[in-house]
């Protein structure tokens, strides 16, 4: 603790590093006071009613990522969004697209080029996601079903999202970095005190059995933050030997290193993913829902029927929802991490990996590592994604085929296992992505703070003990 608290003096001994940690407060202060500035027109008190018939929907992905803005619908609705989804798009188009992807090897210059088309995208891409929400705030009579509301809210919430992200640069370019990353970490923590009075007032009902869901929830929390901690930080080293080679007159190379390959090499990407992909029908039937009296009659109104029921405790939805994170962590790991390529750039380098031939056979290799550790990432993903929503949310036994009945007929009546079809009542700050994205901002902005302080010659957090690694370590 005495060196944790010495690395925190000499955080503010240095002038650049105080005034890039001063520079990153204020604007966060300035993203938290645009979350009190509400777009025109919005009708708060039927807002809030619609709020308390989505709660427990996907829509909740939504506010997680805008941190509590689009809850309110203020002038930053959409959060980074937009921003995320376009960097993602651009970051998989590189693999089908010679043009991006020489662009991407151009260096800087290219990486500029890339972040200009990347702020059109998000343009694009805001425009038609304020649309949807502004025609879904007209067909519930949050708003006027005028055109000027759908104008004015469209204009408001793209001019919100663009602003967000300038902040989001800014915090990057002349703060302590992660400015996109920061930006969504603030939204969730302004939550935190809201859930923990909630888990107070639990403890304060005096109830034996709700005092100790309590202490069960603490203990999965911290057991699960451990468990993120543990990974994020995990490394497989691959060791790597570089032949000697003449350099003009001297003879260089020799040397022996190792490639650290992280486990999950995907981050909070996949579980992105798969929330966006399960929002999608319901943001679509909530814009556009059908005519009541044709629900049981026409093909839209079973399909909307259906989705009504698909939410995060539903069995079906939590099959769908893990598949789709296990696979969207092997679709992007394919994406960032090419094998060939790297093989390539080893054998350009005179590297090796010992007991393996270069080129194709160190691909080979190096594929069937990438594939095992990539398999442990996708379920450490799904568990992360899974248990801390199964907590909160529960899991409708009910609707398990052939056991269904009987067993949800047993926890019912067991004491300690009721809360299982329901959850614990709980808010949305403690799910699993929050909780990944939380963890992995906040080692990536210590070891990037660390790291100032190392270059400067002062110890960091663990003082000469070692050195913190975040996610892109």
């Amino acid at each position: 603790m005495e060196k944790f608290l010495a690395a925190v003096r000499n955080m503010f001994n240095v002038p650049d590093l105080r005034r890039r940690i001063f520079f990153t407060l204020g604007l966060l202060a300035v993203y938290r006071f645009g979350a009190h500035v509400g777009a025109p027109g919005i009708n708060k008190p039927r807002l809030e009613e619609v709020w308390r018939d989505v709660a427990g929907t996907l829509l909740g992905v939504l506010d997680l990522f805008s941190g509590g803005n689009f809850r309110t619908i203020s002038v930053f609705a959409l959060g980074v969004t937009p921003y995320i989804t376009a960097s993602i798009i651009l970051q998989l188009m590189t693999v089908v697209s010679p043009q991006l992807k020489k662009l991407q090897e151009e260096g800087e210059m290219g990486r500029q080029k890339i972040n200009q088309w990347t702020r059109y995208l998000t343009v694009g891409l805001a425009m038609v996601q304020t649309w949807f929400v502004a025609h879904w705030l007209q067909v519930n009579g949050v708003g006027a079903p005028t055109w000027g509301f759908l104008f004015s809210t469209m204009l408001t919430l793209t001019t919100g999202t663009m602003f967000v992200m300038w902040l989001g640069e800014q915090i990057t370019e002349r703060g302590i970095g992660n400015g996109i990353s920061l930006l969504i970490f603030a939204g969730i923590v302004i939550g935190l005190p809201s859930g923990a009075q909630q888990v107070l007032e639990k403890v304060r009902g005096g109830d034996t059995m709700e005092v100790l869901g309590v202490i069960a929830l603490v203990a999965a929390l911290i057991a699960i933050i451990a468990f993120i901690v543990f990974v994020e930080s995990a490394r497989r080293k691959i060791p790597v030997s570089y032949a000697k080679r003449h350099v003009g007159r001297q003879l260089v190379g020799g040397q022996q290193t190792t490639m650290p390959l992280k486990i999950n090499m995907g981050g909070v990407i996949p579980v992105i993913f798969a929330s966006s992909v399960l929002s999608m029908p319901q943001s679509l039937f909530a814009a556009f829902p059908p005519d009541p009296s044709a629900v049981n009659t026409t093909t839209w109104g079973k399909i909307w029927s259906f989705f009504q029921t698909f939410h995060a405790s539903d069995p079906y939805y939590e099959l769908i929802f893990l598949s789709l994170i296990i696979f969207f962590t092997f679709f992007y790991v394919s994406i960032v991490f090419n094998v060939e390529e790297v093989a390539d750039n080893l054998r350009k380098h005179g590297g090796f990996m010992p007991g393996i031939r270069p080129g194709r056979a160190t691909a080979e290799h190096l594929n069937s590592i990438l594939t095992r550790l990539t398999t442990v990432g996708a379920i450490y993903l799904a568990l992360v994604a899974f248990v801390p929503q199964f907590m909160l949310s529960g899991f409708k036994v009910a609707r398990l085929p052939w056991i269904g009945t009987a067993l949800d007929q047993f926890v019912s009546t067991t004491p300690g296992l009721s809360w299982i079809p329901n959850g614990m009542g709980y808010q949305f700050y403690f799910g699993g992505t929050s909780l990944l994205i939380l963890v992995g901002v906040a080692m990536d902005t210590v070891a990037q703070i660390e790291a100032q302080l190392v270059m400067r010659n002062y110890e960091g957090f663990l003082g000469g003990g070692g050195r913190l690694r975040g996610r892109r370590a």
